[in-house]
């Protein structure tokens, strides 16, 4: 590849914005994410060949890019204010967003959080539903899902449901709830089995189930508190 071709000669897959369209955005280096935002290159170095020198600039180091300002980048030859204002516009949203993140993600500690946090869910219903809580490594919480409703005495869980969505999710761990409308907080024996169930196909894939928690209005009981998990 010469340094100024253009690259609308090159093949389609190897064009920044073909590229993300038919091979998907993480497959684009750091280099061709920003010539995306960069857009168009100088007479001498075409949009690949500016984000190369700037990333090298800021010692390919995505950190340091985000901490500087339009005047900085401005500097670059060939970089002018919209390609500054777009670039710099880009990362300060990324950073937003981990902020947001940071701050809306649950974090579970135990399993009075995972009582509180199923409040708004099982609080007063008269069936029952069972749900997943599925965490990241920090045990926060990725994702609240419900796997199946039923009537007043139980209902039928699918471990496959169970563990497609937390694969899907690429979650490291889970809680299972599941409300009993009777006020009893006691697990079943069926509910026994099951949490046995499910630990032992979370171990066999890679999940661990952390614990089952047994969800009524005013009380609630943990396998994982009382030692059977």
């Amino acid at each position: 590849m010469n340094t100024g071709n253009s690259i609308k000669m090159w093949k389609e897959d190897d064009r920044p914005r073909e590229k993300m369209l038919l091979k998907g955005k993480s497959a684009l280096s750091d280099v061709e994410l920003l010539a995306i935002l960069i857009g168009s290159g100088t007479q001498g170095n075409n949009a690949i060949e500016m984000g190369r020198i700037l990333m090298n600039k800021f010692q390919n180091d995505l950190n340091k890019l985000a901490g500087a300002s339009v005047s900085d980048l401005r500097k670059i030859n060939g970089i002018g204010t919209a390609k500054a204002v777009t670039i710099v516009s880009a990362l300060e949203l990324s950073r937003r967003r981990e902020k947001t993140e940071a701050r809306e993600q649950t974090i579970i500690r135990s399993s009075e959080d995972v009582y509180n946090l199923m409040k708004p869910f099982l609080l007063d219903l008269k069936s029952e539903e069972f749900w997943v809580i599925l965490l990241n490594r920090r045990n926060a919480v990725i994702k609240t899902s419900k796997i199946s409703a039923g009537g007043m005495t139980g209902t039928v869980v699918d471990p496959r449901l169970v563990f497609r969505g937390a694969l899907e999710e690429y979650a490291c761990s889970m809680i299972l709830v599941h409300n009993h409308p009777s006020g009893n907080n006691k697990p079943s024996e069926e509910d026994i089995r099951l949490t046995r169930s499910m630990k032992s196909a979370g171990e066999f894939l890679e999940i661990q189930v952390l614990d089952h928690v047994i969800f009524c209005n005013g009380s609630y009981f943990s396998f994982a508190d009382e030692g059977m998990m």
